[in-house]
């Protein structure tokens, strides 16, 4: 007898047990000889039943007992195992199947199943999201009438999610199946259903997948052809109109950056979290660490020896190594790699022609089963104790704390001039102006890496947006718009700096094109994101977003200001008068003086005093964001979700990372020059 026709007969002797009896016994005396056969250890538990419902319990192993006769070693025990398991799990109450008594939680001992080969239940699937079966390793397997047979990948789940599959189902029998299978099984499913919402996780009111849809329209090229107009009828006003704007953008960055220096200077250090008794230990929450990686050959053998250096409990941690689907060069790498069971890869599927890191992120959420979800990026090295430091500092943190960022910098500053300034701006960004801006309470742009958010507020959100190519700036803005606060971490992640200006200046300009998209998607309602942040945030926001991109696209009109100190005379003169264009220079000389001073400050903090002698490059560094500025803007028309990656791998860490040498220097202490 085919399955299908097995599965119909089945059916009908379920529900009408009387209509069939004829040829159902006559089919039992067949299918018990053969059970006899291939299964003669099988006795029933109630030989006093009524004979029809036990020759209905044979037949269950008889059609898997015959399929596993003419099958292949391998599978014939599949048959066996799977038909054993089935018929002892259900009993028939007279009526219909129905599961055996519940197992006692506490010696849980449910039959183990094989699900290679077999088709689960999939329409059942659609009843609960995606996200819920993949957490919970789970899957609805098989339906007899009105008997459900879920497969687990351990019985403590099972009896967790007893009660909710309860509430959608009803009563449920929970089997055994080996973990890896389930996966199979749901990311058949569900990966491309998952990839679509990966796509489009936030509204498009919220996503810059719907900022300049059409950016063939002659709508957009409008201001730049009346500019041009402009240019041409009135050159002096319009270049005193830009020297104006640029001087006041650059006067807004610079008091964002005296708020950030001066609640720094008041503000306490940041205590390192204590070591972990072992009491906290068993109660530690499960983080789950995000990698993407894309095209990361060099890259992916270093990242792992970093990470296997955790002390991170690995049962309470996981790691999620994110690959693009059609990436060779990283899987044929990972390849090579024995992983740990806690390091898992997790593919993303083609969905169109978007490939950026938020969208694999937010593919690789659906697998996450940590309550804590954090970032790390191809190239970093994470202090071994940092996952202990959130967890503890999670624990401490009030409510409205739903996420905290750690400090970056970069472990080769000594490969050139590049790598020193780059250092410098990351030390002064990440150790001295944005820990204070946290403190403020303002909106924090969070790094795109060494971030970790709670689940449970991240998929409240929307996760991040796909479109954005900086979507940890505006997952920042979004969490301070929904009321949540973001802290600063102590632990540091050392990174990999961009030492050639070819590769430093597609990085940037990716930074810069993400931070105009984040400005002007969440600027579509002033209003409202004027009552959602407040006065004071969103002038913070309007501090650091214009003045971050205004200060490199304007840098022309202010670097014009350098005019009077060589004695020439300003082309605004005339305009603004001598008071005007002097206050203007003066305000330049007060900036480029404090962004010195705030680096060599940040050298000491970091433990790194010999890069102080290189903060006066700092003025020529930031020259290079100009033309990085005006690549971002032209890709903002053209290609505003495209990814320009930034190559890994190239210099090797200058000392080593590991306990205790990546630890933290103290203040003073030489590390690199």
């Amino acid at each position: 007898m085919r399955e299908p026709q097995f599965r119909r007969f089945l059916m009908r002797q379920i529900h009408h047990p009387q209509a069939s009896r004829g040829p159902a016994n006559h089919a039992t005396k067949n299918d018990s000889e053969t059970k006899s056969e291939n299964t003669s250890d099988y006795t029933p538990e109630n030989p006093s039943q009524d004979p029809s419902q036990a020759a209905l319990r044979r037949l269950i192993l008889s059609q898997h007992a015959k399929a596993a006769q003419n099958a292949p070693t391998k599978k014939a025990k599949r048959a066996v195992r799977n038909a054993t398991a089935l018929e002892q799990t259900l009993r028939w109450n007279g009526s219909g199947f129905q599961r055996a008594s519940p197992p006692d939680p506490e010696h849980l001992s449910l039959r183990r199943v094989d699900l290679s080969g077999s088709r689960p239940a999939r329409p059942l699937m659609d009843s609960l999201p995606a996200s819920y079966w993949i957490r919970n390793q789970a899957m609805p397997w098989l339906q007899l009438g009105d008997t459900l047979l879920i497969a687990f990948a351990d019985a403590e789940t099972a009896e967790i999610c007893r009660p909710k599959l309860e509430a959608v189902f009803g009563p449920f029998v929970p089997v055994l199946a080996p973990q890896s299978q389930i996966t199979h099984h749901l990311w058949l499913y569900f990966r491309f259903r998952l990839a679509q919402q990966a796509n489009f996780s936030l509204p498009n009111l919220l996503s810059a997948r719907s900022l300049l849809k059409h950016p063939e329209s002659l709508l957009h090229y409008l201001p730049l052809s009346t500019l041009a107009c402009l240019a041409i009828i009135y050159p002096r006003v319009l270049f005193t109109a830009f020297c104006l704007l640029a001087a006041s953008l650059l006067g807004l960055f610079t008091l964002l950056k005296l708020a950030g220096v001066s609640a720094w200077l008041r503000g306490p250090s940041r205590p390192r979290a204590s070591a972990l008794s072992q009491e906290s230990r068993a109660s530690l929450p499960v983080i789950s660490v995000l990698v993407p990686l894309y095209q990361e050959a060099e890259i992916s053998q270093a990242l792992l020896r970093r990470i296997l250096r955790l002390t991170y409990p690995k049962q309470r941690c996981e790691v999620l190594l994110v690959l693009e689907e059609g990436d060779q060069t990283t899987q044929s790498a990972l390849a090579e790699i024995q992983l740990p069971d806690w390091v898992r890869i997790i593919e993303v599927p083609e969905w169109g022609d978007l490939r950026t890191k938020p969208r694999a992120m937010n593919y690789a959420l659906n697998f996450c089963r940590g309550e804590i979800i954090g970032v790390w990026d191809a190239e970093d090295s994470p202090q071994s104790d940092q996952l202990e430091q959130v967890a503890a500092s999670f624990a401490r943190a009030k409510p409205e704390v739903a996420c905290l960022q750690g400090v970056l910098d970069y472990y080769n500053p000594r490969v050139n001039w590049i790598s020193r300034c780059f250092t410098l701006e990351y030390a002064s960004w990440f150790r001295i102006i944005l820990p204070g801006i946290a403190r403020l309470r303002l909106v924090v742009p969070l790094g795109g890496t060494t971030m970790f958010v709670r689940r449970r507020v991240l998929e409240d959100l929307g996760g991040w947006d796909a479109h954005n190519v900086t979507e940890d700036a505006d997952l920042g803005v979004r969490l301070c718009r929904m009321g949540y606060r973001t802290e600063m971490l102590s632990c540091v992640t050392y990174e990999e700096a961009s030492c050639s200006v070819a590769t430093w200046t597609r990085q940037r300009s990716r930074w810069l094109k993400g931070f105009m998209s984040t400005y002007l998607v969440h600027m579509r309602d002033p209003r409202q994101l004027w009552r959602q942040l407040g006065a004071r945030r969103f002038l913070g926001f309007q501090a650091f977003f214009l003045g971050t991109t205004g200060q490199f696209l304007m840098a022309p009109f202010l670097w014009s200001f350098w005019l009077v100190f060589l004695g020439f005379e300003h082309p605004s003169e005339p305009l603004l008068g001598a008071g005007g264009v002097t206050l203007a220079a003066v305000s330049l000389v007060f900036f480029e003086l404090l962004g010195v001073a705030i680096a060599i400050a940040a050298a000491f903090a970091t433990g790194r005093p010999g890069l102080a002698i290189w903060s006066p490059c700092l003025s020529f560094y930031f020259a290079m964001g100009a033309a990085a500025s005006y690549k971002a803007l032209y890709e903002l028309f053209v290609r505003p979700s495209f990814w320009d990656k930034t190559s890994h791998g190239l210099h090797a860490p200058e000392v080593p990372m590991g306990h205790p040498a990546d630890r933290e220097p103290r203040p003073g202490q030489p590390f690199i020059l």
